[in-house]
């Protein structure tokens, strides 16, 4: 059988089977691009603020079965610098607003702002003067390489005008910094950690401790963008003992959680909705449900971000495991085309084969017709009749030999006793030549 005539016969069976190998190599495709079950997240020194962060990151993905492992670092330069790295393994971590170059930014996605994350400034209590003038000769840190701390406290110093006035500038983690402070070995220390970390929390309280404000938080704020003034209220810490003794204002950027782009976005889902639980609540310096947002301050949002702050979750995430929903919305991504080609091609398909049968018994009533015709006008074109006779004959075993569906035999049937009809017609009107 030749391959045309295969294709005629077997052609409905050809347009399943080439379908059904369609749908299958789409599945394979999106079996492989199913979302990871382990993540990388940058956060920062183990007990420190963005680290206790990652910590609950990691129990709340563990709940979709999802492992997230926390790489130390010095702080958000250096998970920066993770990020970039598409050899590190890291795909997550959170970043203070204000250190990313804008040609870094097109690697990298954020999932929006998650907190504030204020620079404090902390010092001997028994150490005078305001502002700069507190710091000339001071022994102070400023946090380590790779930290934000540093990053925006070298910024401020250099804005300031005060670098080398130091009596020497330390690169302390801010829980050492702290203990060095609390110990009198350090006179300033400056840290970013938003107002829940232990550190700050243990600082404020101390007698021996005293916070300092920016008197140029306006002018600072004007100069960079990416900074806010919050204020930590009179009395906050100790309404009692009125700590602090004045409303203190601090110069604060905010934190965001950055991706990615090359993050699955069901993990980015998962994330955001993480992000919801842990950073919903209130702070002294933000109502509830104030974080995360949908602000991007150096990296702009994903697509998936864009969405959640807007509708939420994905409609299937509440019925669903994550990787379960994940797959039923690639399925229904692909479906949607394929049944938009499938269905009108199964409503018309029928309708073809239809019209390509009849065709072939419709074209042989044609040649019949012609020889119909031939023989009323035998006497005026005095045409051999033996002639027509023999293509009677072929026409007649042309229709034997068509195959044909079983739904179609009674159009060949018909056929053949037309042809028949058509030769007694001729062995009537002209019995000397129809012999």
């Amino acid at each position: 059988m030749s391959a045309r005539e295969f294709l005629r016969h077997y052609w409905h069976a050809i347009t399943i089977a080439v379908t059904a190998v369609a749908i299958a190599c789409a599945a394979i495709i999106m079996l492989s691009t199913l979302p990871p079950r382990l993540i990388v997240m940058a956060t920062g020194p183990e007990g420190d603020a963005y680290h206790e962060i990652g910590e609950r990151y990691r129990a709340e993905l563990a709940r979709a079965n999802v492992e997230v492992r926390l790489v130390p670092t010095a702080g958000s330069v250096e998970n920066l610098a993770r990020l970039l790295n598409p050899h590190s393994g890291v795909s997550v971590a959170l970043v203070e607003g204000g250190i990313v170059p804008p040609q870094d930014a097109s690697a990298l996605e954020s999932l929006g702002v998650v907190f504030y994350e204020p620079l404090w400034w902390f010092h001997k209590r028994e150490i005078e003067g305001v502002g700069v003038d507190g710091l000339r000769g001071r022994k102070i840190s400023i946090g380590p390489e790779g930290s934000g701390t540093r990053a925006l406290s070298l910024q401020v110093i250099r804005r300031s005008g005060m670098e080398g006035q130091f009596g020497q500038v330390l690169a302390l983690p801010s829980r050492v910094a702290g203990d060095q402070l609390l110990a009198g070995e350090i006179d300033v220390a400056f840290m970013m950690a938003p107002w829940e970390s232990p550190v700050v929390q243990q600082l404020l309280t101390d007698e021996r401790i005293a916070i300092s404000g920016f008197p140029h938080a306006g002018a600072l704020v004007a100069l960079y963008p990416f900074l806010n003034q919050v204020v930590v209220p009179r009395g906050v810490t100790d309404i009692l003992n009125d700590r602090p003794p004045s409303d203190v204002t601090v110069i604060a950027t905010k934190a965001s959680l950055l991706v990615r782009k090359d993050l699955h976005p069901a993990i980015q889902y998962l994330l955001l909705n993480a992000a919801a639980k842990i950073h919903s609540g209130p702070s002294i310096f933000n109502r509830p449900n104030a974080f995360p947002a949908a602000e991007a301050i150096d990296i702009p949002l994903s697509d998936e971000a864009v969405r959640f702050y807007k509708s939420g979750m994905p409609f299937l995430n509440d019925y669903f495991p994550f990787w379960m929903a994940a797959l039923f919305g690639k399925l229904i991504i692909l479906l949607i085309p394929i049944l938009g080609v499938l269905y009108p091609m199964m409503r018309f398909l029928p309708r073809l084969y239809d019209w390509m049968m009849r065709s072939k018994v419709l074209r042989m009533y044609g040649e019949l017709r012609l020889l119909e015709d031939e023989i009323k006008d035998i006497r005026s074109t005095g045409r051999d009749t033996h002639e027509i006779i023999a293509q009677l004959d072929r026409l007649k075993q042309q229709a034997n030999h068509l195959r044909m569906p079983v739904t179609y035999a009674s159009m060949l049937y018909s056929m053949r006793e037309h042809i028949d009809l058509v030769r007694e017609d001729l062995k009537q009107h002209h019995p000397g030549k129809g012999g």
